[in-house]
């Protein structure tokens, strides 16, 4: 048995940019150890790992940070050191079309196999523990790469196990530069395994006799594209190809939605928030607020109430914005704040439409909090 690490889409380099203080750099360097765990794990003795392939995106830029691309080719030596196989793709992110690309400028030094044509080709033929491992890709290059004659894909006709590797968007046509494979291109060329990079989710798919298969990214960049949080190991035998995950230590990425219409107070919500959200207080925590809160609710206070608990914390107000019964109570203030909520709900009342009725309602949200930050009696 062979035994493969599929990698894609570790995006080294990338930083958030809407976490507080010193966190975004923090998670900027958890995010830049993965490479050094999924190497760590590769060159385990118990992993039989015999070859490793990064399909695309390794860094988040073409020309990332040079103590970033450094460490990179540090880590990737010593799987090259250790006789384990390696090919990398560059990716859309950093792509190696430019002149200052990361590719271009430590291609000749780069550890294992670098693709650098620039249209589908065989690119390695390596024998490991006696097969024969043929491996074919291509780097797109804009300008070069030609995205309409990918229709034919190469193949020798040699016996070992045939493998594609591309960075690109399977069955979907997003533009040259996401470089669109047809399924059926790749069931003619008829590669056992297919490793594909580009889509952040785990999947996989039948292409003929073969699968394609994407990891997924492991380490999540945000509660959008929250992560695998294992990485993918393939396996090659005499009977065919079977795909298995290892669980990787990564923060997590939490969301929950909130029911806030049976909750009474603003102390209250905060402990239904507790409550709800069953994460360590290493966790990035994101909590969506739904249904028809009794009150007013302030986003930034409740998000301060909570946010020594954890990691980082957002809270999202998708409520509808009062109860009847609420409204009328603050409408009849005898305040700056109840005419304010009067006059908005007349405007609501009249609104012509619902684009209208958004702005009026977020209106209200913004101006309530603006009042209970002051106390209401302005």
């Amino acid at each position: 048995m062979l035994r493969c690490l599929h990698l894609a889409d570790l995006h080294l380099g990338w930083s958030p940019s809407d976490l507080p203080g010193d966190r975004a750099e923090v998670r900027r360097h958890e995010r830049d150890l993965l490479l050094r765990k999924a190497v760590d794990f590769a060159l385990a003795p118990e992993n039989h790992t015999c070859m490793v392939i990064i399909a695309g995106d390794l860094f988040e830029s073409h020309r990332p940070d040079p103590a970033v691309a450094e460490e990179a080719v540090r880590q990737l030596r010593r799987l090259a050191q250790a006789g384990v196989f390696l090919v990398t793709v560059p990716g859309n992110h950093d792509e190696i079309t430019y002149h200052d690309s990361v590719y271009r400028q430590r291609g000749d030094s780069w550890p294992g196999v670098l693709v650098r044509n620039p249209m589908p080709d065989l690119v390695a033929s390596h024998d490991l523990d006696g097969t024969r491992i043929f491996v074919y890709s291509l780097a797109y290059t804009g300008g070069l790469t030609r995205t309409d004659e990918l229709g034919s894909l190469p193949r020798a006709g040699d016996a070992g196990i045939h493998i594609g590797v591309f960075h690109g968007s399977l069955d979907w046509n997003a533009g040259d530069r996401s470089l669109p494979i047809a399924s059926q291109a790749l069931a003619a060329a008829g590669y056992h395994y297919v490793a594909l990079g580009h889509i952040h989710r785990h999947g996989e798919s039948r292409v003929g006799r073969g699968l394609a298969v994407y990891p997924g990214m492991v380490e999540a960049k945000g509660f959008d594209d929250p992560g695998t949080g294992e990485l993918t190991v393939v396996e090659f035998d005499g009977t065919g190809v079977a795909v298995k995950a290892s669980p990787v230590p990564v923060r997590k990425h939490v969301s929950a939605e909130i029911d806030v219409s049976a909750v009474p107070s603003h102390d209250a919500l905060a402990d239904a928030c507790r409550r709800t959200v069953a994460a360590d207080g290493d966790a990035l925590v994101r909590m969506t607020l739904k249904g028809v809160p009794p009150f007013a609710i302030d986003v930034d206070a409740l998000a301060a109430a909570l946010q020594s608990e954890f990691f980082y914390v957002e809270v999202l107000d998708e409520t509808a914005f009062l109860s009847e019964e609420l409204g009328r109570q603050l409408a009849s203030e005898p305040t700056v704040r109840g005419y304010f909520v009067k006059r908005l709900m007349e405007r609501l009342e009249q609104a012509a439409d619902e684009r209208e009725k958004k702005v009026l309602d977020l209106a209200m949200r913004k101006g309530l909090a603006a009042f209970q930050g002051r106390g209401g009696k302005r």
